[in-house]
């Protein structure tokens, strides 16, 4: 018989603590600052991550990081996370991914949705992946006004 998941929560804290660091140093002008774009290049593939401020509160700040590949395609749709920072805690956290509803931390399996039981966690993990790759391979693409 097949167990059931149960989410690993110090993990998931610990991933949340490191995307809240990670996103602190890709916008260090959070509060005054709406967007930011990174330009990602890797293994002759490029994309640009932009990470955009939705909210601001006082202990909250919602934002939304996409990704816009360099070779759009019709079949394959570019991430969008939206990600609540929570100030108080230190953490960040994906809390939908494009249009969805709110995320639950476990769904049972199968499921109309086909969501992966741990779907929250493995968008976590993504937002890490995809905010590392900012900070060790990203250039800040920042508007050059002459004249």
């Amino acid at each position: 018989m097949k167990r059931k998941y149960v989410p690993d929560l110090s993990r998931q804290g610990s991933v949340c603590e490191a995307n809240y660091a990670r996103l602190l140093k890709l916008l260090p002008d959070l509060d005054t600052q709406d967007q930011r774009e990174y330009q990602i290049s890797w293994q002759g593939r490029s994309a640009v991550v932009r990470l955009q401020v939705e909210e601001r509160f006082r202990y909250t700040t919602t934002v939304m990081v996409s990704q816009q590949l360099e070779s759009d395609s019709r079949w394959l749709d570019a991430p969008q996370l939206l990600v609540r920072l929570y100030h108080d805690a230190g953490m960040a956290e994906v809390i939908c991914i494009r249009q969805r509803r709110q995320l639950s931390g476990r769904y049972p399996y199968p499921n109309p949705q086909m969501h992966q039981p741990d779907e929250k966690a493995q968008l976590n993990d993504f937002l890490g992946e995809c905010l590392s790759q900012c900070l060790s391979h990203g250039h800040l693409m920042e508007p050059v006004f002459v004249g």
